[in-house]
């Protein structure tokens, strides 16, 4: 039987490994945070009064997911000066970190990003994967040239 596989990855810190996957995956409103996210685009800016209106979580459970979010650098919290009617409101605004970025499309279908969206995370995945391979390389003493060697015989080059 043959199933399609889609690679998944994800770099995280490791001092921090168990507690993010924890607060991310232990908790239905901090994953219906990030499927909200990946609806709006992972680019864009979460309004956390939208969450709590869109969201089927009291404003207490909402807030606490995103402190928590914020907490272990998957969310960044904005401060965002907004003029209503003539008056001054300051609204609370996060949006995903390179890591909360990872994270949110986890919870992706393929055919749910647009074309450049799935260009741009290919470059980010494959920077990030090649500074983590230069530096293992590094600490097993493993020459740059056979890496360079074997990515190019993979690349056809």
């Amino acid at each position: 039987m043959s199933k399609k596989l889609h690679p998944y990855v994800v770099f995280l810190p490791a001092e921090h490994k168990n507690k993010m996957l924890s607060a991310i995956f232990g908790s239905r409103a901090a994953v219906d945070i990030l499927r909200f996210s990946l609806k709006r685009g992972v680019s864009e800016k979460i309004y956390q009064r939208e969450l709590v209106k869109k969201l089927d979580y009291s404003n207490k459970t909402i807030i606490q997911n995103l402190k928590t979010l914020t907490e272990l650098g998957i969310l960044n919290e904005i401060m965002e000066k907004n003029d209503r009617e003539g008056r001054i409101v300051w609204l609370k605004v996060y949006d995903l970190t390179d890591i909360g970025k990872w994270f949110a499309l986890l919870l992706a279908e393929e055919t749910e990003l647009p074309e450049d969206e799935k260009a741009q995370i290919l470059e980010n995945l494959f920077r990030n994967y090649v500074k983590w391979v230069k530096d293992l390389s590094e600490r097993l003493n493993v020459e740059k040239e056979l890496l360079k060697r074997i990515f190019d015989e993979e690349m056809g080059y």
